[in-house]
């Protein structure tokens, strides 16, 4: 290269993929001005709603009286179920097990019996509280713990994953520990409710702006509702104030209450839940009692194992299925076991239909691995990571036979051994573990505790048919880009993500490309943004849309300036034919004159993957994210109060799209999962009512209760060994199975009070309450 030639590898875009770029939405979120559900202008006589929910958990509808209600002040109209002109259901496996109001009969405290339509949403919560309703209750299951999962009715066909002779190699294994857990369920307590503005149009029309991580679904689900074809509705969002799951099932009911009273009234219809109805009436993550028999040699190398994981389902089916399925799916967390049988079981509650919450059980399965990590390392008097080393599937590049999953998939990009000995060595950990028994021998009231827990995380939706995704993207004749795709925003960046990717194919700068708001008008049939696929997806879509503009590109160029293609390359903000250099925004406006299409539509579906459920065997995942999480904790044994002292976490995104996007997701997902396994205490009294409803009885994680020391780093050498769009790794779901550091820290540091020779069964959520009560069983056992 002469002093004349420019270093082209030193020249970059402002913006593409790899680099820091902050959310875009980031100063509006900060400012107040990013525009929600509820801030969109209302039209002209916008209308309101209020629910009317049931009182009781299980009953037949003797009488609905609504008189009072109707003659409300403000009241314009009530619906009941027979105001649905479509079909009274939005389950979305189309069950017909979950009516959008009830008929009949209710099924749960707090399910939605009616709508009240007002001139104010004030006037209509008041209206809805004035019907009378007689009801002929009848019995009420509440809790899992002591339902029989033989006998007991289940929501949909149960799964079951096995591999090897599970039952043999338990009864001739060295050694043999049962037990079982319970594990808490968590309220996804997004920032902005499950909200809906739909507007009516000509005809059949409908237009709904939803607070929906899924609007296709809702579309369909609306359509569905409404009795007319999906064309007739049109969903749109621009971004959500959070969803975990929470809003890709659950806000198809508030969308389709807006739209049957705005099309029955002609009128605009707003439906917004405020916390307390939102948290009665809603989906949220499954509770499970987990039900382990793992046999095992005196190393601590686990020979076969047999799960039963029972899942809180509720009153109707919703994504209980699936949820149960990746429960499965993840029930060897990063260990290989040589022979496993396990079975999940939906069971039927009157309760609130519970649903996808971030992880989609996949983080549960986890919880039961590491607990039967626990009883082993107890069982041999080892310490339980060097438990978890021994039992890791094979390392990528290693030619051996532990790296087949309970699911038949082979595991072939197994990295866990180097993270965990990266974080072992940066956090130090012996080192730790070290002072903290010195520390612990002589401090009688606070005891420290330590854990290091890993994650491998399968990526993909196991419902084949969701593995696609859609974009759309046009250039305008003076360069600027448009950028439109099936993903919806919910704060994690995806929006930015995509744009990025958009930037680094035409080599334009960030600023060029327009994010716009998510709508089934412009993108169809779209994958709910869920199962951490929404930048795999969607970033793949954008670049196929991208590229075919791109190739007609440098089709016009070649041919206009008659050199091989090949001699047409896209470099920042402009692109060299030949010799010669033209920006990018002329070869655009060129290309135009010429009357070359500058628009297309992308698609992408995920490649290699298939799953026969009836058999439990196939190619689930088209890759595994891995991290792990070192964390540190000091509990004061007479109360059971604790504080994180430090938490060191090192995780695998591959070669990351935007580092800081990503370690922000990384940072909440720690911090939500913690929150789950530790204070987020939901309870249900004997009559099915919730009790945590509300901030006051609901305990999410504090700004306080973070790390006092927080180390988040990524894995810089890692690169997905698949071709995902950059070699990235997906960021979304993985990161929140950290926060079992968390639990197991406690858990060693209860297990203190008893030298460490009793398993402390810590169940979840780890409450205050619930770190005491095993600090004294512990106490009670030594003595005995």
């Amino acid at each position: 290269m002469n002093k004349h030639t420019p270093d082209l590898k030193a020249e970059k875009i402002a913006g593409g993929v790899h680099s820091s770029v902050r959310h875009d939405s980031a100063h509006k979120h900060v400012a107040g001005t990013a525009v929600y559900i509820d801030d969109i202008t209302e039209p002209a006589g916008t209308l309101h709603a209020g629910l009317g929910l049931s009182t009781v958990a299980h009953g037949i509808l003797k009488s609905v009286d609504l008189s009072a209600v109707r003659a409300a002040p403000g009241v314009i109209d009530v619906l009941t179920h027979e105001d649905v002109p479509g079909v009274n259901d939005i389950s979305p496996s189309y069950m017909n097990d979950d009516p959008v109001l009830a008929n009949g009969k209710v099924e749960f405290h707090g399910q939605p019996i009616f709508c009240v339509i007002a001139e104010t949403r004030e006037e209509a919560r008041r209206a809805a509280r004035l019907a009378k309703i007689e009801y002929e209750e009848l019995p009420a299951d509440i809790d899992i713990w002591d339902l029989d999962v033989k006998t007991h009715r289940q929501v949909v066909t149960p799964l079951t994953l096995k591999r090897g002779d599970a039952a043999a190699a338990l009864e001739s294994a060295p050694r043999r520990i049962k037990g079982r857990m319970r594990l808490g369920g968590q309220d996804h307590f997004y920032l902005e409710g499950q909200v809906s503005l739909a507007v009516p149009g000509e005809d059949d029309e409908v237009l709904v702006y939803c607070s929906t991580q899924g609007p296709s679904e809702t579309q369909h689900m609306v359509a569905h509702a409404l009795g007319v074809p999906s064309h007739a509705v049109t969903v749109e969002v621009r971004r959500m104030g959070g969803g975990f799951g929470g809003k890709e099932t659950q806000a198809n009911q508030c969308a389709a209450l807006a739209a049957i009273a705005a099309k029955k009234l002609n009128r605009a219809v707003k439906v917004r839940l405020d916390r307390d109805e939102d948290m009665a009436a809603t989906g949220k993550r499954h509770d499970f009692a987990i039900d382990y028999d793992v046999g095992f040699d005196d190393e601590g190398r686990i020979l076969g194992i047999d799960y039963t994981f029972a899942l809180r389902a509720g009153f109707s089916a919703d994504l209980s299925g699936p949820v149960g399925d990746r429960a499965l799916f993840h029930c060897d967390n990063a260990y290989f076991f040589p022979h496993v049988h396990a079975k999940s079981a939906p069971l039927y509650t009157n309760t609130v239909s519970n649903t996808a919450f971030r992880g989609f059980g996949g983080p549960q399965g986890m919880v039961g691995a590491e607990r039967v990590i626990d009883e082993v390392a107890f069982a041999v008097g080892k310490d339980p990571l060097d438990i978890r080393k021994l039992n890791f599937y094979d390392a990528m590049g290693v030619e051996g036979t532990r790296n087949v999953t309970p699911y038949h998939q082979k595991v072939e990009d197994c990295i866990i051994q180097r993270i965990v000995a990266e974080l072992e060595e940066s956090a130090d950990y012996a080192g730790r573990r070290k002072a903290i028994a010195e520390f612990n021998a002589k401090s009688r009231i606070v005891k420290r505790g330590l854990a290091l827990t890993p994650v491998k995380f399968g990526i993909s939706f196991t419902k084949t048919e969701s593995n696609q995704a859609g974009a759309l993207v046009h250039v305008y004749t003076d360069g600027s880009v448009h950028m439109n795709h099936g993903g919806t925003e919910m704060g994690q960046g995806l929006h930015l993500k995509v744009a990025q990717v958009v930037a680094e194919e035409f080599q334009i700068d960030l600023d060029r490309v327009k994010i716009t708001a998510t709508t089934t008008a412009k993108v169809p049939n779209t994958s709910p943004t869920a199962a951490s696929s929404g930048a795999d997806l969607n970033g793949m879509a954008a670049q196929d849309a991208a590229r075919q503009i791109k190739d007609r590109l440098i089709d016009f160029a070649a041919e206009t300036h008659q050199v091989p293609r090949e001699q047409v390359v896209f470099l920042p903000n402009r692109v060299r034919i030949g010799n010669a250099e033209i920006s990018f925004n002329d070869l655009v406006k060129k290309a135009y004159m010429a009357r070359v299409q500058l628009s297309a539509a992308g698609f992408y579906k995920t490649p290699k993957i298939h799953w026969d459920r009836s058999k439990g065997r196939g190619h689930a995942f088209y890759y595994y994210a891995y991290g792990a999480a070192c964390s540190e904790v000091s509990v004061d044994t007479l109360t059971g109060e604790y504080v994180v002292e430090r938490t060191d976490i090192l995780h695998d995104t591959g070669r990351s799209l935007n580092r800081i996007i990503d370690i922000g997701q990384i940072e909440g997902g720690f911090i939500q999962g913690m929150g789950w396994l530790t204070t987020e205490e939901l309870w249900w009294d004997g009559k099915g009512r919730l009790r945590t409803h509300a901030p006051s009885t609901y305990k999410i994680p504090l700004a306080s209760d973070r790390p006092k020391i927080f180390n988040v780093a990524l894995t810089d050498w890692s690169e997905a060994y698949e071709p995902t769009i950059h070699r990235s790794k997906a960021v979304g779901e993985p990161p929140l199975p950290l926060g079992l550091a968390v639990l197991h820290a406690l858990s060693d540091a209860v297990a203190s009070v008893a030298d460490h020779k009793i398993c402390p069964r810590l169940d979840a959520p780890a409450t205050p309450e619930c770190v005491l009560m095993a600090i004294e069983r512990l106490k009670a056992q030594k003595k005995g």
